[in-house]
């Protein structure tokens, strides 16, 4: 191809995209290209930037600095309604459709044509679709064909597909692989995300690499381009010899505190089964939106189980609400600290909540007690009270400090941490690196997801890995690598030691 025909047929040329919230770096040097026919998988590990990337090329968020062209001019759409008109269509992970209205008024709001959305719809593999129905009452499968559908009815040049077939049943896989690389022969250009390598080698031409808020490979799909992929996620070259740094540590004896087997709730979570015992920290591995969220949520009494069994000291357990799950000694830090904190109130008052709640009858609130325990868990964390007026007024590592302290100071049996240390700083992430270690020592069961592979060496025992809303790996804390831990959530390991 000559220079000139390159250009040409060069659709997407996003250049040292970066982009800022606050202090935090999103993107500092994200680049992208696109040619006429081309699908490209992007690719990054968790916190890589995919996110933040994708939404600046949507509209979505606007860059604060490098240039974007489509079809060789600056793009100068500032919101999505802009890059759609550019030529530019996204398929979120989360449909997009409102679920109080029929699929009609759907399709009228986003000035979708009727007939070439129920072509595509047909060709899809949804058949006698009726436009009366209720988008609240359909299936999450009928609902990400029925936005795939919206999306080639409006003829983009570039089309966004992020884990499109997330929720797909095979059949519907199959149908959404073939449309996608058919319209690519046909000269439509696509950008795809996905968790799943097998996919990725069968439709894509490319794999662009992120990690760290930058652009580190450009890769063909060919023999064995997962171990580069693997390598440009970690930044290290593999079979480097690096050891995590763990000990080999024995499962404890006995019957476990916590047993899960074949959990399923929600859209995301399938087949989930782990023991934890007490004295353990059990890792929970799993890239974005594999159902990790949704089990903690079952886990901490937020939300019910669709099928499956859990059981709390051999006991079968129900938890209805949070507060069932706390009275049998399940307790949640959440990752969103501001979920879990009263924030205009002082740090004494949000450690000693739970210590307040327990109380079952109208009374004195044993003051000199409540006071003890909130100061032995305020020394224990080493919390900085020095803006004891509120808790907003704390750093962000002193907050979730604050959030794990409540339960310190109330007792646990098992402590649910969804990604505690995401956001904070290196000293109070060993901090709470050391705390959970003593907690566990203590007798405390700790069921720790984490999003930075490298913390599961650090802190855990073992880790489950979940792939795809399944449990499909269980491994030991001296063998959880980066390298391995990125395979088993990539769903590239056999399944192995995960209980039936």
């Amino acid at each position: 191809m000559t220079g000139q025909e390159a250009a040409t047929s060069l659709l997407l040329d996003a250049r040292g995209v970066s982009k800022r919230f606050g202090a935090v770096v999103a993107l500092r040097d994200a680049s992208l290209t696109l040619r006429k026919g081309e699908i490209v998988a992007l690719m990054g590990a968790n916190g890589a930037g995919k996110s933040t990337f994708v939404k600046i090329l949507t509209g979505a968020l606007q860059r604060d600095g490098g240039t974007i062209r489509i079809r060789g001019q600056e793009s100068s759409a500032r919101s999505p309604a802009g890059a759609r008109a550019a030529g530019l269509v996204p398929v979120y992970q989360e449909p997009s459709l409102i679920p109080d209205l029929d699929v009609a008024d759907n399709l009228r709001l986003g000035g979708t044509p009727v007939d070439p959305f129920r072509h595509w719809v047909a060709e899809l593999g949804i058949k006698d679709l009726r436009l009366d129905a209720m988008i609240g009452q359909l299936p999450l499968a009928t609902l990400r064909i029925l936005d795939l559908a919206r999306a080639l009815a409006s003829k983009p040049d570039v089309l966004l597909l992020d884990e499109m077939t997330a929720a797909l049943p095979t059949d519907l896989v199959e149908r959404v692989l073939k449309t996608v690389r058919a319209e690519a022969d046909n000269g439509r250009s696509v950008i795809y995300i996905s968790h799943r390598f097998s996919e990725i080698s069968e439709l894509c031409d490319r794999a662009s690499i992120l990690r760290d808020g930058a652009t580190v490979g450009d890769l063909p799909i060919e023999d064995r381009v997962e171990d580069k992929v693997v390598e440009l996620m970690l930044g290290a070259s593999l079979g480097s010899g690096e050891a995590p740094a763990a000990q080999a540590r024995p499962v404890p004896e006995g019957p476990p505190s916590l047993r899960v087997r074949s959990l399923a709730a929600g859209r995301k979570l399938t087949d989930v089964s782990f023991d934890l015992h007490r004295g353990e920290v059990l890792g929970v591995v799993a890239l974005e939106g594999q159902g990790q969220d949704e089990l903690f949520d079952v886990l901490a009494g937020l939300d019910r189980p669709e099928s499956g069994e859990i059981e709390v000291n051999g006991s079968r357990a129900l938890f209805r609400h949070p507060a069932d799950a706390i009275a049998a000694g399940h307790v949640l830090v959440p990752g969103d600290r501001a979920h879990g904190l009263l924030m205009e109130r002082s740090v004494r008052e949000n450690i000693a909540l739970p210590l307040v709640a327990r109380a079952r009858k109208w009374g004195a609130i044993r003051m000199k007690d409540e006071a003890r325990r909130v100061s032995g868990a305020i020394e224990r964390l080493q919390i900085d009270t020095r803006a004891q007026g509120e808790v907003q007024r704390l750093s962000g590592g002193n907050q979730q400090k604050v959030t794990i302290a409540r339960w310190v100071a109330k007792g646990v049996e098992t402590l649910l941490l969804f990604d505690p240390t995401r956001g904070i700083d290196v000293r109070t992430k060993r901090q709470i690196y050391l705390l959970v270690r003593e907690l566990a020592g203590q007798g405390a069961s700790v069921l720790y997801y984490t999003s930075e592979l490298g913390e599961v060496a650090m802190a855990c025992d073992r880790a489950v890995v979940i792939f795809n809303g399944r449990s499909v790996d269980t491994i030991e804390a001296a063998d959880a690598s980066e390298e391995n831990l990125l395979r088993a959530a990539y769903g590239l390991t056999e399944t192995a030691d995960v209980p039936a």
